[in-house]
C-alpha cells in the first residue's frame, strides 16, 4: 500500500475524534442552558427567602433571649413577607405610568422606586404603632395579650397571602384594605364583633367606590384639557409654550401639598392654611423657572405630538419619585404596623416609648424595596402598558390625578386608597380616549387631514373608516373585570382567610 493511500486512513480517525469532541461540548452546552432555565426562576424566591431569614435574624439580634422571643421572631418574618408583597404589588402604581410612557426604563423605574420607597419609610414613616390595625381593634378590648398577638399575626399573614395571590394573577389591589380585612376577620373569630370599629370598615367600603371614580374623573378632565389646549391646536409648539409651564407648576404645587398631607402625616400634621402657604409659592416659583426652560427646549421642535411628549418626560419621572416616597412613608405601616402592635403588647420598652424600633422600620423599608426589585416588573408592565396605551401626557394625567384626588378626598375627610386612585386614573384615561375617538369631530378631521398628507389624495374618510374609529376599544376589558373583582373580594377574602388561620392556631395551641 502506498503512502498516498495510507494518508486518508490516518486522517479519518482525527476527523472522527474532532466531531465527537464537538458533539460532547454541544451536549454540555445544552445541559448548561437547561440548568440555567430551570434555576433562573428560583433566584427571586431564593433571595426573598434569604431576606426573610435576615428579618428573623435581625429580630433575634435585637430582642435577645426574651420569654416572648418566639412570637416576635415569627411576627418579624411574617412582617417581612408582607413587606415583600407590598413591594411586588402596590408599588407598581407609582412608577407604571412612567414606564408605560417610556420616560423610564424598567430597570431605572425599579431602582428609583426602591430608593424613594425606602427613604419615605425610614425618614417619614414616623409612628407606625398607631396604624389602621390599632384603629380597628385595640389591645385593651381583647381578653389577654396573647390572643391579641395571634389576632395580629393571623391578620398579617392572611393579608400577605392574599396580596401574593393577587400579584400572581395580575391584580393590583389595596394592601391597606387587605390588612384591614385580615385583622377584622381574625378579631371576629377570636372575640366576636363587639370590639371591632365598624365605622372604619364602613369608610373602607365607601372608598372602594369613591377612590377609583374620583381618580378616573380627574384624570379624564386633565387629559381633555391637554387635548383641547395643546394636542389639537394648529400650532402645537406655541400652545405648549403657554400651557406646559402651567401644567408642570400645577404638578409641583400639587405634589408639595400631597407630600405635606400624605407623605409626612405620620411625623407632622399641617393645617390647610400651612399647606396652601407652602404649595402656592412652590407653584409660582416653578412656573417662573420652567417657562423659559420650556421655551428653549421647544425651539426647533416639529409641530407634532412626538415633540410634545419630550416636554412631559422629566415631570413624569419626578412624579414617580415623589409618589414612591409618599407611598413608602404611609404604606410601610401595612407591613410593620401589626408587628409594632405585637411588640407593644409583649415588650414593655416598646409600649413605654410608643414608637416602633428602628429595626422594625428597616424590615418594612428594605422588604418593600426587595419586593420591588425581585417581583415588581410583572405588575409594572401590566399597569403601565397592558391596561391602556400610555404616553408622557397620559402618564402625567394619571400621576397628577393621584395627588389631586388624595387632596380633594382629604379635604372632605374621606379615607381613600392610593392604589384604587392610580388604577382608576389609568382606566379614566383609557375610557376617555375611547369616548374621544368615538365622538370628537375635531379628531376625525385631523385624521382625515393626516391621511390626505400621507396619500397625497383628497379622499374622504369612508363610512367604514368612521365606524372603525367609533368601535375601537382602548381599554382591555379582561384586566378591568379582573381588577374590579379583586377589589370587591379583598376585604371579605382576607377576613375569611384570617379567621381560618386564627381558628387553626387556636385549635393547635
Amino acid at each position: 500500500m502506498t503512502p498516498q493511500n495510507q494518508a486518508p486512513a490516518r486522517a479519518r480517525p482525527g476527523r472522527l475524534r474532532k466531531s465527537t469532541l464537538d458533539k460532547d461540548l454541544g451536549k454540555i452546552g445544552r445541559v448548561e442552558d437547561a440548568t440555567r432555565l430551570v434555576t433562573l426562576p428560583l433566584v427571586a424566591p431564593g433571595l426573598a427567602l434569604l431576606f426573610l431569614v435576615l428579618a428573623g435574624s435581625l429580630a433575634v439580634f435585637h430582642i435577645g433571649a426574651q420569654s416572648n422571643a418566639t412570637f416576635i421572631i415569627a411576627a418579624a418574618v411574617i412582617g417581612g413577607y408582607m413587606a415583600l408583597t407590598v413591594g411586588a404589588n402596590d408599588v407598581a402604581n407609582n412608577v407604571s405610568p412612567a414606564v408605560g410612557a417610556r420616560a423610564l426604563t424598567m430597570t431605572g423605574a425599579l431602582i428609583l422606586a426602591a430608593i424613594f420607597e425606602s427613604a419615605g419609610a425610614l425618614l417619614a414613616g414616623g409612628d407606625v404603632v398607631e396604624t389602621i390595625s390599632e384603629e380597628l381593634i385595640r389591645a385593651s378590648d381583647v381578653p389577654d395579650r396573647y390572643t391579641f398577638v395571634w389576632i395580629m399575626m393571623s391578620g398579617l399573614l392572611s393579608a400577605a397571602l392574599w396580596v401574593h395571590l393577587a400579584t400572581l394573577v395580575g391584580a393590583p389591589i389595596s394592601t391597606t384594605h387587605s390588612i384591614v380585612g385580615g385583622v377584622a376577620g381574625a378579631a371576629l373569630a377570636a372575640v366576636g364583633s363587639g370590639p371591632i370599629n365598624w365605622a372604619v370598615l364602613g369608610s373602607i367600603a365607601a372608598s372602594w367606590v369613591v377612590s377609583p371614580l374620583l381618580g378616573g374623573f380627574i384624570a379624564a378632565l386633565l387629559l381633555a384639557l391637554i387635548k383641547l389646549t395643546i394636542i389639537y391646536r394648529p400650532d402645537k409648539i406655541a400652545a405648549a409654550r403657554r400651557w406646559v409651564p402651567l401644567l408642570i407648576a400645577l404638578m409641583a404645587g400639587s405634589f408639595t401639598a400631597y407630600l405635606m398631607v400624605k407623605g409626612l402625616e405620620r411625623v407632622w400634621t399641617p393645617g390647610w392654611l400651612e399647606v396652601a402657604g407652602v404649595s402656592v409659592p412652590v407653584f409660582l416659583l416653578v412656573y417662573a423657572v420652567v417657562k423659559p426652560v420650556i421655551r428653549r427646549q421647544s425651539e426647533g421642535m416639529e409641530n407634532r405630538n412626538q415633540s410634545l411628549r419630550r416636554l412631559f418626560r422629566l415631570p413624569l419621572i419626578f412624579s414617580a419619585a415623589l409618589l414612591s416616597f409618599a407611598h413608602g412613608a404611609n404604606d410601610v405601616a401595612n407591613a410593620v404596623g401589626p408587628l409594632a402592635a405585637i411588640l407593644r403588647s409583649v415588650d414593655p420598652e416598646v409600649a413605654n416609648s410608643g414608637t416602633a424600633p428602628v429595626w422594625v422600620m428597616m424590615i418594612g423599608a428594605f422588604g418593600i424595596s426587595v419586593g420591588i426589585l425581585l417581583f415588581g416588573p410583572r405588575l409594572v408592565r401590566l399597569v403601565g402598558d397592558q391596561i391602556t396605551k400610555m404616553n408622557p401626557m397620559r402618564g402625567y394625567c394619571v400621576a397628577l390625578s393621584t395627588a389631586l384626588t388624595v387632596l380633594v378626598a382629604s379635604g372632605f375627610g374621606l379615607p381613600v386608597s392610593s392604589t384604587h386612585i392610580a388604577i382608576g386614573s389609568i382606566f379614566g384615561v383609557g375610557f376617555f380616549r375611547e369616548y374621544w375617538v368615538a365622538v370628537s369631530r375635531r379628531r376625525r378631521r385631523l385624521v382625515h387631514i393626516h391621511r390626505m398628507r400621507i396619500s397625497q389624495s383628497p379622499h374622504q374618510l369612508t363610512f367604514s373608516d368612521q365606524q372603525e374609529l367609533r368601535r375601537r376599544k382602548l381599554v382591555r376589558r379582561s384586566h378591568f373585570t379582573t381588577i374590579l373583582a379583586a377589589w370587591v373580594i379583598t376585604v371579605p377574602l382576607a377576613a375569611g382567610l384570617a379567621a381560618l388561620l386564627y381558628t387553626l392556631i387556636d385549635f393547635v395551641r
